[in-house]
């Protein structure tokens, strides 16, 4: 199922490569790759990587580079194969930036197996104000994240679809260079995000990939035009290295369906696949993405008969049975479906969270909101900071919305009445009430894919 493709390169001066990016000049593809084995080898300085990091910060790279960049990182480690696995479909997958309430990969990944995909999902934990997948499958007791090599692919043949955490062998130099980005400032480089993000999804072995790139105050990247510019250049290098690519930007500036926090996401996930209630925006974003994948990968005629074909697999249930069959597979309990709450770690203390006057929810810090979650545990400062999955927020209003003082904006699920109190006044913090309903905003801003009728120069730098 594996291979490595690491090559060492040598005769280079790391100094030098630094110096050619820190003025502009081109690298070439022998360069990159030498600076990524150097990186993965621990034969460059903490400071050496810093200073590439930071002179690509300012400059940037040319697409060329970062494809080069985004390959090297890909086969510092093992590369994923699946060519020997006889699986029954073609091999996809998903990749949000992040949000609060993003639950999005825990109903699409059931959904797209029960069309004929096969996902083999890898995916991270959340840190700062955004929830990560992995948190959120932690919650169900017994799921094993972190499977063998030959019980994931057992559980892709089996079931179509498995969703679980990054094993070290995948892309490792990445795990290195992330680790010196995040403490110097230069986490927010587009070309390092674009390498960071595809050379570990290149190395999962995939044939197609879906994006879905936030925009808002809830984002990663919350201004439009460099959301815009981050999708850009995703699907370009994607689609340069080998991968074909294409992205959805999608709304950010509210909370994502109707919870928030891990074992909440859980709860609604599972409500959203047996159909117990689906709240309009999440459905949007999972079967705008799924029709995606399912038409370009011949599952499906066209995009109408796409989204036909991803509602039906949700409304016939047997979405709900593919997620079932995958938290059994990976040792979670086979009633699930039947008795989530049950299972799932919810806080015992629930606050309804109501402002002192009515109005019409105009506005919302959704990063705010998700920092008000990191308070109560349910989130991470640190990569190595425990988390409380019972803590969240649920029935979460949607922008337009009426509220008042019998009409809550969500209810805190909490352990502590302390801790439910604090949050409910960081949420009335994090809102703005107007006398008149806002035009209602869509969920969807657009779509980019690769075109080289319209791409730029190939000398082009993307930066910042």
């Amino acid at each position: 199922m594996a291979s490595n493709g690491t090559n060492r390169g040598q005769g280079f001066i790391p100094q030098e490569i630094i110096r050619r990016v820190r003025d502009g000049i081109a690298l070439s593809e022998a360069e990159v790759r030498f600076f990524v084995e150097a990186l993965h080898d621990e034969r460059l300085s903490e400071g050496q990587v810093a200073a590439f990091a930071m002179a690509v910060f300012f400059r940037g790279l040319t697409r060329d580079e970062c494809v080069a960049l985004t390959l090297a990182m890909k086969e510092s480690g093992t590369v994923l194969d699946w060519s020997s696995h006889d699986l029954p479909g073609p091999v996809v997958d998903k990749h949000s930036t992040g949000g609060v309430g993003d639950k999005v990969s825990l109903i699409l990944a059931p959904m797209l197996a029960a069309c004929g995909a096969v996902v083999p999902m890898i995916s991270g934990r959340g840190l700062g104000h955004t929830g990560g997948t992995l948190d959120k499958l932690e919650s169900i007791p017994g799921y094993d994240v972190r499977p063998s090599d030959e019980r994931f692919g057992e559980v892709l043949k089996e079931v179509g679809c498995a969703v679980i955490g990054q094993t070290a062998s995948l892309a490792p130099a990445d795990k290195r260079f992330y680790a010196i980005r995040d403490v110097t400032a230069t986490v927010e480089s587009i070309p390092l995000i674009t390498a960071s993000i595809l050379s570990k999804k290149l190395a999962a072995g995939l044939q197609r990939l879906v994006l879905d790139v936030k925009v808002g105050s809830g984002a990663f990247i919350p201004e439009p035009d460099r959301a815009r510019d981050l999708a850009h250049s995703l699907v370009e290098v994607a689609n340069g290295a080998g991968l074909p690519c294409s992205a959805l930007l999608t709304d950010m500036d509210q909370v994502l369906g109707l919870t928030a926090g891990h074992a909440n996401e859980v709860l609604e996930s599972i409500d959203h696949l047996t159909g117990k209630h689906r709240e309009p925006r999440l459905h949007e974003v999972t079967v705008a993405l799924a029709a995606e994948l399912l038409q370009h990968t011949g599952l499906a005629e066209d995009a109408e008969a796409a989204r036909a074909r991803a509602q039906q697999v949700l409304d016939d249930g047997s979405a709900a049975e593919r997620f079932a069959a995958m938290v059994k597979a990976l040792g979670g309990p086979a009633d699930l479906l039947q008795r989530p709450e049950h299972h799932l770690p919810l806080g015992s203390v629930e606050r309804p969270v109501c402002p002192t006057r009515r109005g019409y929810l105009a506005k919302m810090n959704v990063r705010a909101v998700g920092l008000s979650l990191l308070a109560m545990g349910g989130g991470r400062r640190r990569t190595e900071d425990a988390i409380d999955p019972g803590v969240g927020l649920s029935r979460m209003q949607s922008l337009g919305t009426e509220l008042g003082p019998e009409a809550p904006l969500c209810v805190v699920h909490a352990r502590d009445e302390a801790q439910a109190e604090a949050c409910a006044r960081a949420l009335l913090q994090a809102i703005e009430l107007s006398d008149e309903a806002p035009a209602p905003r869509p969920v969807l801003h657009g779509r980019v894919a690769a075109d080289p009728m319209t791409r730029g120069p190939e000398g082009q730098r993307t930066q910042r």
